[in-house]
């Protein structure tokens, strides 16, 4: 029987010959957007999985001593920020022979020396000095290899140092041996390490949810084209003689075949798109080429599992077939689906409305639960909302084209569906982050008006160290100022912070002080009391410095002003410099001032609006994710679209030929076929568009960012939606050709 199904399938005319290439042209489209998916996983895990040379950890010695038996290393981490772009830095010391070394090198670097990867090479090679290689003292030993870096893009620097040197350095750790994988988060404005690795996998996670239904969608149309003609092909198969499970092994077989060919053809296709699959920036960085690629176990998975699940979809597609032994064809009548079917995406949006954010939190059993009703109410209420809107549709028109649509959609609004399903999820997930980030960003963007975006903002103090002495305090503030059109707000620690501890029913403490002459350059910060000089005092007590670093709230305009008339007068004779706050308009003397300060600091010193930049992109990066999978989930439906509208007209050759002759025109004939199609598409967008903005918005509330009012999605987003749907309509136009070919009354003769 397998044999007499090859032969079947590839011999048996034009018809079948044309259904097969539909079913190869569907499965490799679908098994091209698959393999790609899991090359950019896969060279994400291989990112993830190598050796986390900065985030490993060890003891932090208090009061460290140099100790001439000591073994490993002193190791000193931090981020460094030039022109927008996050440089790691790594300043490292030997205490022995067995000292860990950065995989990518040879060896670590000796005092003076540094390694550099090869994109923050060629940025040293073209910038100034003075605004960037002058952070990095000695000279420069030789590249960093991959086995240290994410991608070809990532800026890192490993810097020689002696063992008093490093010791010395703010967070200073004595290391035994690398990290394999991220355990903790390093002291930085960038969020934790393993945070990130959180978002990425949750979104490469609903992207695989959201590719693998039309995945699976796509292949079952392909692989069920022309059932009709089908059946009546193997009820004479049946009329022979054959049994049921010899014509069940036919139509497997049938099927396994295009989808076989269907998978090789992607996988030839797939090595020609590879190289542009490698450049995608789905973390904000590419991927090192080589590691962009499906494993040999997932190419074997993706050849065995495609045609098994075309022919399980074959057989699938018979379930409701009973061919007697007189080659009789009897189907039986799918009951029009009910209006129950909507109950389940109405509860799960009311949850998110209502007992999900429940006193401003949100319940994670209960969003749980009422993203999944949504998610299943969307796939069960779209067969009822398709039948509804045919027959309104057919109710209200008067065009014998969209009459005949509309019977026939409402006749079946399942099979209509089905062909779309596969874009609910991946419209809905998209909606929803595409709707959430742009709120989140607005946010994390809106800094006091702005009026605070261009200010650099560096601390100096950490636990155990109030900040820079007196002196080193002067000399530093001497040296900012020598810059022309710099204004600078010292902010000073108080000596007596300790004892103020603060009340729960009182303001917060105040354990920096500011000098009114500086603050007035700084009128968003607040204002000294107006009868402060009479009190004998030149400066106020705040928490200046809580608006600068990695303990930002969303939003820094919620902190603000921080002075005002109820601010207490203090000294800032003989205080520790704890912070400053820098404005300049020149970018070239922002990048000096920078490395001016990089030596005193713990953190990076960053401007406003580079924290705000930071916090946001990996959100944004998630919603490129989402964005990404919205885009290939529409080229997989419009491929399946194209599969299902061609295996229809394969199917329904004959009634259009009648009605061709009958005078029906053939633009009549063209427009019944793209609105049975389009009605469904359409509207399995705004229905899953629909619902991610259901659930978006009262997460906003729940969150709420009062500072940052409901933003919609950016131009990305409509422009991947309505370019997706654009093309899916476009590839639908394309079987026009084929109905005026098919519908020919030379063609009127039938088996």
């Amino acid at each position: 029987m397998i044999r007499l199904g090859l032969r079947l399938s590839l011999s048996s005319g034009r018809e079948a010959a044309a259904r097969l290439a539909l079913i190869v042209v569907g499965v490799a489209a679908g098994v091209v957007v698959l393999l790609a998916t899991l090359s950019l996983f896969n060279a994400f895990q291989a990112t993830g999985g190598r050796p986390c040379w900065e985030c490993t950890t060890g003891s932090a010695p208090s009061g460290w001593a140099l100790d001439a038996t000591a073994d490993g290393a002193l190791w000193s981490y931090h981020e460094d920020f030039y022109a927008g772009r996050t440089i790691k830095r790594l300043d490292a010391a030997a205490l022995g022979t067995r000292a860990p070394v950065v995989p990518g090198l040879s060896r670590m670097p000796g005092p003076g020396q540094y390694y550099a990867s090869p994109a923050l090479a060629a940025l040293l090679d073209s910038a100034p000095r003075e605004e960037l290689a002058a952070r990095f003292p000695g000279t420069r030993a030789g590249l960093i290899g991959e086995a240290a870096l994410s991608g070809p893009d990532e800026l890192v620097v490993v810097v020689g140092r002696t063992p008093d040197q490093v010791a010395a350095m703010p967070g200073a750790r004595q290391v035994d041996t690398v990290s394999t994988r991220s355990t903790v988060s390093t002291v930085s404005t960038m969020p934790a390490a393993d945070d990130s690795a959180d978002v990425y996998r949750f979104g490469f996670g609903v992207a695989a949810v959201g590719l693998i239904v039309p995945m699976l969608v796509l292949v079952g149309t392909a692989t069920r084209l022309a059932a009709a003609r089908r059946e009546t092909r193997f009820a004479a198969i049946r009329l022979v003689g054959a049994t049921t499970r010899q014509v069940n092994v036919l139509a497997a077989v049938d099927a396994a075949l295009g989808a076989l060919a269907g998978t090789l053809a992607g996988f030839a296709i797939f090595q020609l798109v590879r190289p542009a699959v490698a450049g995608v920036r789905i973390t904000g960085a590419r991927f090192f080429p080589e590691l962009v690629a499906p494993h040999a176990w997932q190419y074997a998975a993706v050849l065995g599992g495609v045609p098994v699940v075309a022919a399980c979809a074959a057989l699938w597609s018979l379930r409701r077939v009973r061919i007697s032994p007189l080659g009789v064809a009897r189907k039986t009548a799918a009951s029009p689906p009910r209006a129950w079917r909507v109950i389940p995406l109405l509860a799960g949006l009311g949850m998110f409305a209502g007992p999900v954010y429940r006193n401003g939190k949100p319940d994670d059993l209960l969003a749980v639960v009422a993203l999944a009703l949504v998610m299943v109410g969307l796939m069960l209420a779209g067969p009822w909302l398709t039948m509804v809107a045919a027959r309104l549709a057919a109710r209200l028109t008067r065009g014998g084209a969209t009459l005949l649509a509309a019977r026939r959609l409402a006749a079946d609004p399942k099979t209509a569906f089905r062909s779309v399903s596969g874009l609910v999820l991946a419209v809905f997930i998209g909606t929803t982050i595409a709707a959430l980030v742009p709120t989140v960003v607005a946010g994390q963007q809106k800094v006091a008006g702005g009026t605070l975006n261009d200010v650099l903002g560096a601390r100096f103090d950490r636990p155990g160290v109030s900040g820079l002495s007196p002196r080193a305090g002067t000399e530093l503030l001497d040296r900012l100022r020598a810059h022309p059109g710099v204004e600078v707000l010292p902010i000073y620690a108080r000596a007596d912070t300790e004892k103020v501890p603060p009340r729960p029913d009182g303001p917060p403490p105040a354990p920096y002080v500011v000098e009114c002459s500086d603050l007035a350059r700084f009128p968003v910060l607040g204002r000294c009391p107006v009868n402060i000089g009479s009190r004998g005092a030149r400066a106020v007590a705040g928490n200046f410095a809580r608006i600068i670093g990695a303990d930002n709230p969303l939003t820094v305009d919620r902190l603000l002003p921080l002075a005002g008339p109820a601010s207490p007068p203090a000294s800032a004779d003989g205080l520790d410099l704890a912070a400053v706050m820098i404005t300049t308009r020149d970018p070239a003397t922002l990048e000096r001032l920078r490395t001016l300060l990089s030596g005193h600091t713990v953190e990076a010193p960053m401007t406003f609006a580079e924290v705000a930049e930071v916090r946001a992109d990996l959100y944004t990066r998630a919603e490129n994710v989402a964005l990404a999978m919205v885009g290939l989930t529409l080229v997989a439906g419009a491929c399946g679209l194209v599969v299902a509208a061609g295996g229809g007209l394969v199917e329904r050759r004959q009634p259009f030929t009648l009605l061709r002759l009958a005078g029906t025109p053939t633009r009549t004939l063209a427009a019944v076929v793209l609105l049975e199609s389009a009605l469904p598409l359409v509207l399995a967008a705004a229905l899953a568009a629909g619902a991610g903005f259901g659930v978006a918005e009262p997460l906003i509330d729940a969150l709420a960012m009062k500072s940052a009012s409901f933003a919609m999605p950016g131009p990305v987003y409509f422009a991947s939606l309505g370019t997706g749907l654009a093309a899916s309509l476009l590839v639908i136009l394309t079987t026009l050709p084929l109905l005026r070919r098919m519908t020919t009354p030379d063609n009127a003769r039938f088996e």
